[in-house]
């Protein structure tokens, strides 16, 4: 979410410190860096919110939290006059780390304690200049390719989220791409917990007050996992049930096409019935199922909400940790009941999925060599493989080919299985043999 190097009218650099000696140290380094010493200002945090909302906001911007006492309020007041892409680093004197996480989850770049050394402050300068400097992937006047993914599970536990922190980790760090992860499950959500970051406030800050969303609040809301990949998320807390219409995800949804390449949203399925227009630009819809009997009942009312809701998404079926040899229902039998054929298998492996968790990685990057990585590696090659006619198409090792859609035919069924009609098994609850075509 670097902002782009064109400056126009705005100054590279200001800072607002509270104290002499502060100033004394920083405006020589200033001047080394080619910057006027009249732009480090006398006063703190308050006094740059005032010169801030009356002025465009620098590139860079420093700013004192001495005198504040209630730093992360005054930081979200700072954010209402300042200027999208503009790189701010704190300067306090409180030595506290939970402070320190709080800022920067609220989008400061860096935190400097008192005293300050002309070394520490000329290594922030220089990385905050890096950091505004660092190109946008495409220009205002070029339209930037965007691949929006829902990751929504059949049944609880079926393995969604693992698959959405997998495909947005894959995303960010095999392929590169600029990555946003929403986790809409606001009470519960893993999202946060499988990357090893504390969630932060962004998510419930967004529901609250849907008229901050831009830019600059995604840049400072979200919660960096890697150089490509930021989080939006919540643990909210139980006692306060989620009251809003949707807008804010809307709105979220819509500065992601702006700032990522790629959106993955782990969407529960509760959140798919309350706020469906949360898929109207969705690209892909990832169903995660298990192989069994209310798996597939799931499965068929899900895709039949899809087909009617959602006919401009690509649909994609993954059957999720799949024992050999052992299930519920076999994937031939499953494939018929659902009338379309499962596109990814993703075997059970629970050590992997051990691993992965003492870890405190995603189940994809801590187990590369499994075949149920591989499994997920495949999924997502496919889904960045997404044409502009909205197929996505289906890898399997190094062969492609896209993905089918057969249709229920009769001579599919081979099985004893196969000779019963699941449908109504599903609808009913009883077995009733139907006749073989």
């Amino acid at each position: 979410m670097s902002a782009s190097w064109k400056t126009g009218n705005r100054d590279m650099f200001a800072a607002f410190m509270c104290d002499d000696a502060a100033l004394d140290v920083l405006r020589p380094v200033s001047v080394d860096m080619g910057w006027q010493p009249e732009k480090c200002n006398k006063g703190g945090l308050r006094n740059a919110i005032q010169s801030l909302s009356i002025a465009a906001s620098p590139a860079i911007l420093m700013v004192d939290l001495s005198e504040s006492g209630d730093p992360l309020s005054d930081i979200n007041a700072l954010a209402e006059v300042c200027e999208p892409g503009t790189v701010v680093i704190a300067v306090g004197q409180v030595n506290d780390v939970r402070l320190y996480r709080d800022l920067l989850a609220s989008g400061i770049q860096d935190y400097l304690l008192k005293p300050l050394t002309p070394g520490q402050v000329r290594d922030a300068l220089v990385q905050a200049q890096a950091i505004f400097a660092a190109p946008k992937s495409a220009d205002g006047s070029s339209v930037k390719r965007h691949v929006s993914t829902a990751v929504v599970g059949t049944r609880g536990g079926v393995g969604a989220s693992t698959i959405a922190t997998s495909l947005a980790w894959l995303f960010s760090s095999d392929h590169r791409l600029p990555t946003a992860l929403l986790d809409l499950d606001v009470h519960f959500g893993t999202g946060a917990l499988t990357l090893d970051l504390e969630p932060g406030r962004g998510l419930t800050d967004a529901i609250d007050n849907p008229s901050r969303i831009d830019g600059l609040f995604i840049e400072r809301a979200m919660i960096r996992a890697n150089d490509n990949l930021a989080i939006l998320s919540a643990e909210a807390p139980i006692s306060a049930p989620l009251m809003t219409d949707g807008s804010a995800f809307v709105q979220l949804e819509e500065e992601f096409r702006h700032a990522f390449e790629m959106t993955m949203i782990d969407l529960p399925r509760n959140m798919l019935i309350n706020f469906p227009h949360l898929l109207a630009d969705v690209n892909v819809v990832v169903v995660v199922t298990e192989l069994t009997l209310a798996g597939a009942r799931d499965a068929i009312r899900l895709l039949s909400w899809l087909k009617t809701n959602a006919k401009h998404a690509e649909t994609i079926v993954v059957a999720n940790k799949v024992h050999s040899g052992v299930g519920e229902i076999s994937r031939s039998d499953f494939e018929a009941s659902i009338e379309r054929k499962i596109n990814y298998v993703v075997p059970y492996d629970v050590k992997a999925a051990a691993n992965a968790a003492k870890l405190g990685q995603t189940f994809v990057a801590a187990n590369r060599g499994t075949k149920a990585g591989g499994a997920m590696r495949d999924l997502g090659a496919a889904i960045i493989a997404t044409g502009s006619d909205g197929e996505v198409v289906e890898t399997k090792g190094k062969t492609k080919a896209k993905a089918e859609k057969p249709s229920a035919a009769p001579g599919a069924k081979t099985s004893l299985l196969g000779k019963f009609d699941f449908k109504k098994i599903l609808s009913s609850g009883k077995a009733k043999a139907g006749t073989p075509a």
